[in-house]
């Protein structure tokens, strides 16, 4: 029998189907936000900064900063919406992504 060797950190697209990625807590190698076809854009001129597009991201993409705002990392937010469905200001708008 051939030896498996596991490359600790491979990207999402090469891992197989129903694999275990053998190093616990690694998801911040994996940026996910490649797939989306929608993202968000904030106008900070709007967001009264309540926090509920922090509170309701299902994907830990939106940040708490020191400063009190609530930045959008776009290497994780994978376009689901659910931060501009629940502003309550209207601050955050979901624009097509456009290949570059």
């Amino acid at each position: 029998m051939s030896e498996l060797k596991l490359n600790p950190k491979p990207s999402w697209k090469e891992l197989p189907i129903a694999s275990i990625i053998p190093e616990p807590a690694t998801s911040r190698f994996y940026k996910t936000g490649d797939w989306r076809s929608f993202r968000p854009i904030k106008d900070k001129s709007k967001c009264i900064h309540c926090g509920l597009c922090w509170v309701f991201c299902p994907d830990g993409a939106v940040k708490f900063a020191e400063d009190g705002s609530f930045p959008i990392d776009l290497d994780y937010c994978k376009g689901c919406g659910v931060c501009a469905e629940e502003c309550p200001s209207g601050a955050i708008k979901m624009v097509e992504e456009v290949e570059e």
